[in-house]
């Protein structure tokens, strides 16, 4: 079946709807799009320039993220709530700040990088390298209550750094005959060891000890090859202090036995203790920060324009561009709607024409001098009404123009007079007046 609409039911169809034109958005919704949108991009590229969210690095290894029994967690929040502000490197950039620097690489590491970045560090902060220990894997799903990163410890991994402290050796063994736990000493403390199998410790002409076990095996010391030991102030068994003392190079501190420093040993209060005590020898001062490494971990990234727009001193920079683009979208927003058509600098027609040219004499201050133009042209005009020879002089043509006006109406003000005064007028309204007269004398004649 077909059918007719009538008129008045097709204009309330339109008029219950959205007005034809009108825009279906608010200001305010548009503005929360835009709000919305820009932060959830700049989310984005900040999560790309610094490598956040793309994967956890609680993997169950020996790193300041690691949460299992040989990692670093503990000890990372530890040192935060001190007071240091704690930095995870990524990138060999980050490696370069002042302050003290923590590397934990893996048993597989290259001996020779750890050397190059020890060996750049040295004048910049003092350096701790904590060797690795146990081969863990992650837990199984048989293990109900494990928590992601938790592993398990299973013997002792070798530890071969060709490159670095060649001669220093570590030395993996058990931790006594009779299985009773390793009991350490240092600083005037004393504590023991989580594990009851194995212990590792190390052997080197230019160990200084710091923290040793009780049959003497050396578990944590510095390096001495005539870095500062201001700080040290304790007997160690066997070593006596170095006299050498260069003021530039930082304290280099190797740590043999992680369970010193890592989760599982951060679980006694006096592995806490023991710890303040190794970062003050280090010279670390109160509220310096201390950067943790990553990249030996696996979790280095290389630099990019985008990371480092993200990081000082590019950062100001990229807040300014921020802020200039804040000030554009708030002046869109507040000119928000259809644009407007804009109209002509220099409008079509002889009125604009007439106007432009008016507007431009009067801004120049010579209005006085259009007065005499605009008299002979208005006695060419009527010279051509009134058929009068063209080559007549001004007077001539004045008087003929006269005797014209005074054949039709003899009581009025004669042209050459008229004239006379739009020529002499020198104020605008006298000319205004002037040539206002002169114009009501060219009607009455050519009518």
């Amino acid at each position: 079946m077909s059918g007719t609409v009538s008129p008045s039911a097709a204009s309330s169809t339109v008029d219950s709807g959205i007005p034809v034109g009108a825009n279906p958005f608010s200001r305010w919704a548009v503005l929360a799009l835009v709000l919305i949108g820009s932060a959830l991009f700049l989310a984005l590229l900040w999560m790309i320039g610094t490598g956040t969210g793309f994967g956890s690095t609680n993997d169950g290894q020996a790193h300041a993220d690691g949460r299992g029994l040989n990692g670093y967690a503990a000890m990372t929040r530890y040192l935060e709530r001190r007071g240091h502000p704690v930095i995870r490197a990524r990138n060999g950039g980050q490696l370069e700040k002042e302050g003290l620097l923590i590397l934990t690489p893996p048993a597989g590491a290259d001996g020779k990088d750890i050397e190059k970045i020890v060996a750049g560090h040295r004048y910049l902060g003092p350096t701790l390298v904590i060797l690795p220990k146990w081969a863990a894997f992650p837990t199984n799903r048989q293990q109900k209550d494990a928590e992601p990163g938790w592993v398990n410890v299973a013997g002792v991994r070798p530890v071969e750094w060709r490159g670095f402290l060649d001669d220093v050796t570590v030395v993996q063994g058990q931790v006594d005959a009779n299985g009773q736990p390793a009991r350490w000493l240092g600083f005037g403390r004393g504590g023991t060891l989580p594990s009851r199998k194995h212990l590792q410790s190390g052997k080197g002409e230019r160990l200084m000890p710091l923290v040793w076990e009780q049959d003497g095996r050396l578990l944590a010391g510095f390096i001495d090859d005539g870095g500062s030991y201001a700080r040290l102030g304790q007997e160690s068994p066997g070593r006596m202090r170095s006299e050498v003392d260069d003021e530039d190079l930082y304290p280099l501190v190797v740590i043999f036995e992680p369970d010193l420093v890592d989760n599982w040993g951060m679980a006694d209060r006096r592995t806490a203790a023991l710890l303040d005590a190794i970062v003050d020898a280090a010279e670390v001062e109160p509220g310096s920060p201390i950067t943790f490494d990553l990249t030996f971990n696996g979790f280095g990234r290389a630099q990019n324009l985008l990371t480092l727009a993200f990081t000082p001193p590019f950062l100001a920079a990229t807040l300014c561009l921020l802020l200039a683009g804040l000030v554009l979208g708030w002046r869109a927003f507040l000119r928000f709607g259809p644009p407007l058509a804009a109209e002509r600098a220099i409008a079509f027609g002889k009125r604009a024409l007439v106007a432009n040219s008016a507007g431009l004499v009067r801004r120049s201050g010579r209005l006085h001098l259009i007065g005499g133009p605009y008299a002979d042209r208005t006695r060419d005009r009527l010279v051509h009404a009134l058929a009068l020879p063209r080559s007549l002089p001004p007077e001539q043509a004045d008087a003929a123009i006269d005797r014209a006006l005074v054949s039709r109406k003899g009581d009025v003000e004669p042209f050459s007079a008229i004239a006379a005064r739009l020529k002499h007028a020198r104020k605008p309204h006298d000319l205004v007046k002037a040539a206002r007269d002169l114009h009501a004398l060219e009607r009455m004649l050519t009518r």
